[in-house]
């Protein structure tokens, strides 16, 4: 059985639109997180896409009625399909499937929906055009419409770890022969409905800084005659966790990604921690510990691909990171965990042998 590579990726951040505004914040080792004070809710940190705003992004067409969420993560399908090594028709058509990792879709189109039924004249009056905005599989759908992706869509949820949930998906719909390419990643909006929930969600004693965006990447079931492979991915182990239990789950799903993969703790060069869990430490080896959302804050189901693209950005200068691995742990206040396990080419397109 071959191995899964990532051949691209994209990504619209708050550090900027596109893949090189991403890459140059996570090198200047800089962080996006700002302080606004007319967000309307009581945290005040955030970190929102800078200047983003739907109409200018994508165009009057086909955007009068699109929610921020799908408007993101349309932006990165359009960069990943635009920019990639070879003509978009080779990674879009029939068999290109698009698997998307969200929270539960569009929090603010909800709760919109939801508020027109209780304060208009009838509860039947509301936006008509906004009703499927509110159906948490909406952005993918959108997304494959807009950039004619028409393999698999699915939408997978799972919070901060949903990007390793869609990770995993995709992986089995190349290794079932679904689709031929595959567009995973995740996506999450900035919106004071959001901010609300979140607050009531974490409480006033675990302020986090809420961030948004969305990345995806390219995946193929094996590399591509002459083209440049930017990581394998080996395997993606998921697990859930108990109150209080996190840390030690979390090195229990390293051990257990690293043994399904026949590699050793001595072979990670890189670990992107999850969320509040700071420097992993193994016995007898610092691997590097990469920025993670201390730069571009909660960005929800968006978290886990920011981390894989920090991954790919680092390793992209580091002469250190050839031919070994790199783990992308991430975990959700609703007690469900994940690590991820990327090989880095020995050289720029090539493959483990």
């Amino acid at each position: 059985m071959t191995t899964p590579v990532i051949t691209a990726w994209s990504a619209v951040s708050p550090f900027g639109l596109g893949r090189e505004a991403f890459a140059a914040g996570v090198r200047a080792g800089t962080s996006a997180v700002t302080r606004l004070e007319e967000w309307p809710v009581p945290r005040q940190r955030v970190a929102p896409v800078p200047g983003f705003v739907v109409e200018e992004v994508l165009g009057r067409k086909g955007t009068r009625s699109m929610d921020r969420v799908s408007a993101l993560a349309a932006v990165a399908a359009g960069e990943l399909l635009g920019t990639g090594s070879r003509h978009r028709d080779t990674t879009a058509g029939e068999r290109a499937a698009l698997v998307l990792g969200t929270t539960a879709g569009s929090s603010t189109s909800m709760m919109d929906i939801t508020r027109d039924t209780h304060t208009r004249a009838r509860p039947f009056h509301i936006d008509t055009p906004r009703i499927p905005n509110a159906i948490m599989n909406s952005s993918a759908a959108q997304c494959a419409i807009r950039h004619n992706l028409k393999g698999p869509n699915t939408t997978v949820a799972g919070g901060r770890a949903a990007g390793l949930f869609a990770l995993r998906y995709a992986l089995r719909l190349l290794h079932s022969g679904r689709a031929r390419t595959v567009l995973c990643g995740g996506a999450e909006e900035l919106t004071p409905d959001r901010g609300r929930l979140r607050h009531q969600a974490d409480g006033p004693d675990r302020p986090t800084a809420l961030g948004e965006g969305c990345s995806l990447l390219l995946l193929e079931p094996a590399a591509p005659a002459g083209e440049e492979v930017l990581a394998e991915v080996l395997g993606v182990v998921l697990g859930v966790f108990r109150d209080g239990e996190q840390a030690a789950a979390l090195a229990k799903c390293l051990s257990r990604a690293l043994a399904r993969a026949g590699a050793t703790e001595a072979d990670l060069w890189a670990v992107s921690p999850a969320f509040g869990q700071g420097e992993v430490h193994l016995d007898g080896h610092a691997p590097l510990t990469l920025p993670g959302e201390e730069a571009w804050g909660d960005a929800g189901a968006a978290s886990a691909p920011f981390q894989i693209a920090s991954v790919l950005t680092a390793a992209e200068r580091d002469p250190a990171a050839r031919g070994r691995l790199a783990a992308v742990l991430s975990a959700d206040p609703d007690n469900v965990l994940g690590c991820a396990l990327l090989r880095i080419p020995e050289e720029p397109g090539s493959t483990h042998v």
